[in-house]
């Protein structure tokens, strides 16, 4: 008779503590870090300061407030759901090889290529940054044309400088370009 670990306890005062009726509720720890970014924004949408002279009925409070509501909404229907008995579905791995070990080198790339460009964006200005975040994202992620890449990365951080900038009036640094562009 064989005996699968996988099923039996190791240590019964175990099973019978916190940690064993946590067993399987793993989805539990994504209840409660909803619950805690509900909370955050709910908290920095709250104290947002209102100026009479807003520009419409609704203010800056509205989205955030809206999207910390239905974040504690949805972690309290998670948790319901969990303690109930659902679970999610595993990975089945349709497009996505299980058995390969994680990629480290594209998870660092895209991280320094982001961290690069939180540090710049101040100096450098958001044009210069982001394109050199979208091209060493490119970069991270396999294309290596050296021509086409910095292209592309320059198009997208200027003209989503100019969409946020001028058209939408959320003014982001412009940098060494600002005479420029």
């Amino acid at each position: 008779m064989s005996t699968d670990m996988s099923t039996v306890d190791r240590n019964p005062a175990e099973a019978s503590g916190v940690r064993g009726r946590l067993r399987g509720h793993s989805e539990l720890g994504v209840c409660v870090l909803l619950l805690a970014v509900g909370v955050l924004v709910l908290t920095d949408a709250l104290s947002l300061p209102t100026d009479f002279t807003q520009r419409g009925p609704l203010g800056p409070k509205a989205v955030p407030v809206v999207v910390g509501t239905l974040l504690l909404l949805i972690s309290a229907l998670l948790a319901r759901d969990v303690l109930r008995g659902g679970r999610g579905e595993a990975e089945s791995g349709e497009d996505v090889d299980l058995s390969a070990p994680a990629d480290w080198r594209t998870v660092l790339l895209l991280a320094g290529a982001f961290l690069l460009n939180a540090a710049l964006i101040d100096v450098a200005g958001f044009p210069i940054s982001s394109a050199l975040m979208f091209w060493g994202a490119a970069y991270a992620l396999g294309s290596r044309n050296p021509v086409r890449d910095p292209l592309v990365a320059a198009t997208v951080s200027v003209v989503t400088w100019v969409a946020f900038n001028e058209l939408l009036g959320v003014p982001l640094p412009g940098g060494p370009l600002m005479g420029v562009l």
